[in-house]
C-alpha cells in the first residue's frame, strides 16, 4: 500500500507560522528582570564562580601536596 506524499503542504507553514507567533506572545509575558536586578545577579554568580575556584584550587593544592609527603 502506497502512501501519499504532499511536498507542498501549506499546513506545515501555517503551523510554523502559528508556533512562532505563539512564541512571540508567551516571551511578550515573561517577566523580564530590570538591568540593575541583571548586574547584581550576574555579579553574584561570578563571585560564587571566583570562590568556589579558589576553593578548589586550594583543596588541589593540599592534596597534591600530600601525595608528594606519601609517595616521597
Amino acid at each position: 500500500m502506497a502512501t501519499q506524499t504532499n511536498t507542498n503542504n501549506p499546513g506545515k507553514t501555517q503551523d510554523m507560522s502559528k508556533f512562532f507567533r505563539g512564541v512571540k506572545s508567551e516571551l511578550k509575558k515573561v517577566n523580564w528582570p530590570s538591568r540593575k536586578d541583571l548586574i547584581n545577579y550576574t555579579t553574584v554568580v561570578l563571585v560564587t564562580c571566583a570562590i568556589a575556584s579558589v576553593g578548589v584550587w586550594i583543596a588541589d593544592t593540599i592534596f597534591g601536596k600530600t601525595l608528594q609527603l606519601i609517595i616521597k
